[in-house]
């Protein structure tokens, strides 16, 4: 885990506490980045951050849909269920926060249009998730890592969470196929898949496609992203806060690949 200090690194061992304090004593902000199989690992942070008692801000690792507002199925239910223990710790130590819900990052979704087991967006047929209606919020890694960046030290953020939801960025399912098979100047074949047939598909697919499949899920057929308001006492929308970003948005990004 490295740390960047006025242009110097500051290295420490996330499993080695000593190293741990030394590297984030001298600064303020903590931003974790660590990958979902380490979540827990942060509590070692948590109590690295209450030593050093001068960190003024710490940005778990989140990176996806609310973890307190979403209603998933497993596997995702235990990774949110991880994470939500790393809140109420923060939380409960008085730790200085900012939590980032960025929902659907470009990279994960887009490149195959949600597809699992694709490497490449379709062009004859597409998995079609329930009636396509449900909202769902698209960010490039860049732009969440500006909104992140911006939020460090804004007072508007704090022990708040940051909702992502660029309004150009806002697509039903139905939409965004629609705006590929726009694209590329050809109607596919739609694959309808209900809530019970997906319930299946997961329990039958491979690790890696179950993970896609119960995102698609959550995100696509129950709108875990956008079926809430966001609560001004403990949320602020990011592209709100910072009109200033000129984010990239979804029809952009998705014109390399027609």
């Amino acid at each position: 885990m490295l740390y960047m200090i006025n242009c110097l690194i500051a290295q420490g061992d996330l499993h080695d506490h000593e190293s741990l304090v030394k590297a984030i004593k001298p600064v303020d902000v903590v931003i974790s980045a660590v990958g979902r199989t380490e979540v827990e690992d942060q509590f070692k942070l948590i109590a690295a951050i209450k030593e050093v008692g001068n960190i003024k801000r710490f940005f778990p690792t989140e990176y996806g849909s609310n973890v307190d507002a979403g209603h998933p199925i497993e596997p995702a239910k235990s990774g949110y269920a991880r994470k939500a223990k790393i809140r109420r710790a923060i939380e409960a130590e008085g730790i200085p926060h900012t939590y980032v819900s960025c929902n659907c990052s470009f990279g994960f979704f887009l490149p195959t249009m949600a597809q699992p087991g694709a490497t490449a967006p379709p062009r004859e047929n597409i998995l079609f998730y329930g009636d396509g209606q449900p909202k769902a919020i698209f960010n490039k890694e860049e732009d969440i890592a500006t909104y992140t960046i911006k939020a460090v030290d804004d007072p508007r953020t704090l022990n708040k969470t940051l909702y992502l939801r660029p309004p150009k960025n806002i697509y039903s399912f139905k939409e965004l196929v629609a705006l590929w098979e726009k694209k590329i100047g050809k109607t596919l074949e739609k694959i309808y898949v209900t809530e019970d047939q997906i319930l299946q598909m997961i329990q039958d697919a491979s690790n890696e496609d179950k993970i896609m499949l119960v995102v698609n899920f959550s995100i696509f057929m129950k709108g875990e992203q956008t079926n809430f308001e966001i609560d001004p006492s403990s949320g602020v929308e990011a592209s709100e806060l910072y009109p200033d970003v000129d984010y990239a948005t979804v029809e952009e990004y998705l014109d390399q690949f027609v």
